[in-house]
């Protein structure tokens, strides 16, 4: 069954996490210094916020589901939807959680994250070399530093990490 994802980047997490379990009525599920995660119920939802110096805001959008036939099945559906920007991530860590993901952007640069967990982890991400801002979020050639003849609109095997912005970006890979 899929669960819709939202994660959102914030300044402060304490106090956002005081406003988040007031808001729904809950604590949180899940959480770290910089992290923490709500798994509700009703709405089905996985809503996750961070402090690891991102833009403040919507960071991604996304669909977590509870097998590899449904994460094959999503991965149809974003193939149909943009066929070219497809990012497969395959095994990663991410967000204290060990996953199996692929991502794809929508036409306004909007990342959108297909993910199945599989188990915690004990660190943030492992995605790129510098831990305080790991996990990687893809982007399009067009949004990087490039010029006009070789920017495309298509999303590579290119991501950035939670805390640089596209054109900051070091690719990891």
């Amino acid at each position: 069954m899929k669960r819709f994802h939202a994660h959102v980047a914030v300044e402060n997490i304490e106090t956002s996490m005081d406003f988040y379990s007031k808001l729904f009525g809950q604590p949180p599920t899940k959480k770290q210094d910089d992290y923490a995660k709500w798994m509700l119920e009703d709405p089905r939802i996985n809503f996750a916020i961070s402090a690891r110096g991102h833009s403040v805001g919507v960071n991604h959008l996304g669909f977590q589901v509870d097998s590899a036939e449904e994460l094959a099945e999503l991965k149809k559906l974003a193939k149909a939807a943009s066929p070219k920007d497809v990012l497969d991530q395959g095994k990663s860590t991410c967000c204290y959680s060990n996953s199996e993901k692929h991502w794809t952007i929508d036409p306004q640069g909007l990342a959108w994250e297909h993910f199945h967990t599989m188990s915690d982890a004990l660190e943030f991400g492992s995605d790129t070399a510098n831990q305080t801002i790991a996990c990687c979020i893809p982007i399009r050639e067009s949004d990087q530093n490039m010029s006009s003849d070789k920017a495309t609109d298509k999303a590579t095997s290119c991501c950035i990490p939670n805390g640089l912005s596209a054109t900051q970006g070091a690719c990891c890979g």
